[in-house]
């Protein structure tokens, strides 16, 4: 399989799992997706009283400079921790 193939099928993987992760796990898996998939970050910060949007963007911020490829590979992985912890329906 690519790694397009892979980061694709981890990507609908991590929507089958049993349990929902947790926050932290949620926004490093969003952020490993989001560079994965666009690359650095391309919008402006939410406003302040956008705290879930504003917690998104600082986790994918902080990916900033990781290749796609990088963070396709740390993606994969991740989802990988998340499914052997939480299994899968």
């Amino acid at each position: 399989m690519s790694l397009d193939e892979r980061f694709n099928k981890a990507a609908e993987d991590v929507k089958k799992l049993k349990s929902t992760p947790t926050d932290a796990e949620l926004l490093e898996i969003y952020a490993l997706f989001k560079q994965g998939s666009v690359g650095d970050v391309n919008t402006d910060r939410p406003g302040m009283l956008d705290f879930k949007g504003k917690a998104k963007w600082d986790a994918w911020n902080g990916k900033k400079g990781m290749s796609q490829e990088e963070a396709k590979e740390a993606y994969i992985k991740k989802v990988e921790e998340l499914v052997a912890k939480y299994g899968m329906n």
